[in-house]
């Protein structure tokens, strides 16, 4: 029995060639990625904050992917974090079955726009900020694992927007499908205030 389960996962990654996640770790927006803006836009900018958290979706060979970008609005580079499988088409399929092993930072098609399928931004100022991206790293260093049902990709970025204050929606929803709903349920709100610490 397991053994024809492993072939019919060998013979179905032969068929998905193109389900990848390559690790793209160096994440900073090419030269097409942020126009300048105009000193108008500038300060409509940081009036809603000087940094950002964009969750994000974008197509892939299955199902999707969510991600978010965030970093500061007057700076072209941006950082990456999103929850993947670790390797190729393998980790991905086994993913359904198990925990794989994970990697969090940017992967194949998060940087570029032509993948891009849903996206909501808020704004935060800096002190805010600093808790926020801090929260990312950790939880990009606190997820080993992946696994299509119970840690993927929309439950990463509801993690963020949970830590964020904002409504997050139920994880099983395909990636684009998230990210709108996300957006929905908080009435598209641009600006996040967090709660004092403790």
């Amino acid at each position: 029995m397991q053994r024809s389960c492993l072939l019919g996962i060998l013979m179905l990654a032969l068929l998905l060639p193109g389900v990848q996640t390559a690790s793209a770790r160096s994440a900073h927006a090419s030269g097409g990625h942020a126009a300048k803006a105009s000193a108008p836009e500038l300060r409509a900018r940081e009036a809603k904050g000087p940094y950002y958290v964009d969750f994000r979706a974008r197509t892939a060979a299955s199902w999707g992917h969510a991600f978010v970008w965030y970093g500061k609005t007057s700076e072209r580079a941006v950082e990456v974090a999103g929850l993947t499988p670790a390797g190729d088409t393998m980790a991905y399929m086994l993913g359904y079955f198990t925990f794989v092993p994970s990697e969090t930072g940017a992967s194949y098609g998060d940087l570029d726009p032509d993948y891009l399928t849903a996206s909501y931004r808020v704004y935060l100022n800096e002190a805010d900020a600093k808790r926020v991206f801090a929260y990312i790293k950790k939880l990009q260093t606190s997820s080993p694992v992946w696994n299509a049902e119970t840690a993927n990709c929309t439950s990463f970025i509801g993690s963020i927007a949970s830590f964020m204050g904002l409504q997050t929606p139920v994880r099983w929803r395909r990636p684009e499908d998230y990210v709108n709903s996300l957006r929905d349920m908080n009435g598209g709100r641009q600006i996040v205030r967090l709660a004092a610490e403790q």
